[in-house]
């Protein structure tokens, strides 16, 4: 064979064509992980539920792999425990996993509400009002859940109007072991949570920077006393940690 000779050329692999809109939608696997997420934050899936591919597969009308794919990405976020040959169930909440949660909200936030105060408009001031005062309705109507998602949009909109929604992308990534235990507080805390975000959002009017950051931190160091009351009303829930 002469080794000079021109050697064909491969053919070129070719792809569909993918509409925008398609590279904006969440593929299956994605939509289950978020279900299940959002089953065990807010414990509807509780700690020490047991888990089977094929029954949640035939229960979201999905395929296993999807659901194996979900249960891997949970398992490394720390809330699902899988023992191959066994069981499948929703971790213990691990006390150590909340307060590094916290650790890193505190920080950021802290130093994203010092942002706020000096970029802040009239216009901004006047959303996070609007939204506070639905904040006030959710907690005389005792509608627990609705306040926690509006204290999730408080302070996201502090992030995005500050500037720095990316910070918000972060915190949303690391604060989900708080999750769990500030739904178990909804029950106590959400007047308590309220009354500090009134405090920060004076601060914020003020343009008072130190204030400010001291007002956020007190507010998420507040999970650290909670945290006392809700492990002895639900032992079973938490993870026996050195």
């Amino acid at each position: 064979m002469d080794d000079d000779a021109p050697q064909p050329v491969p053919d070129r692999p070719v792809f569909d064509r993918l509409e925008p809109e398609a590279l904006n939608r969440p593929s299956v696997a994605d939509m289950v992980f978020d279900e299940l997420h959002r089953q065990v934050l807010s414990l509807d899936l509780a700690p020490g539920t047991r888990l089977s591919e094929v029954d949640v597969a035939r229960a979201m009308g999905v395929s296993r792999q999807p659901v194996r794919d979900a249960f891997y990405r949970l398992s490394k976020l720390g809330f699902l425990t899988i023992r191959p040959q066994r069981a499948t169930t929703v971790s213990a909440i691990s006390e150590r996993a909340v307060m590094q949660a916290r650790f890193i909200r505190s920080a950021i936030e802290a130093e994203t509400v010092r942002i706020a105060c000096a970029v802040l408009t009239g216009d901004d001031i006047a959303a996070l009002d609007a939204l506070l005062e639905r904040q006030r309705a959710a907690v005389a109507a005792r509608d627990a859940p609705g306040f926690h998602a509006l204290d999730d949009q408080f302070h996201r909109e502090i992030c995005e109007r500050s500037g720095h929604g990316f910070a918000w992308e972060i915190i949303r990534e690391n604060k989900s072991h708080m999750d769990r235990v500030r739904f178990l507080s909804l029950s106590f805390a959400s007047q308590d949570a309220f009354a500090d975000h009134l405090a920060i959002m004076a601060t914020l009017k003020a343009r008072d920077e130190a204030a400010a950051m001291a007002a956020m931190r007190a507010h998420l160091a507040r999970i650290q006393d909670q945290i006392i009351r809700i492990r002895a009303d639900h032992q079973q829930f938490f993870a026996r940690e050195a």
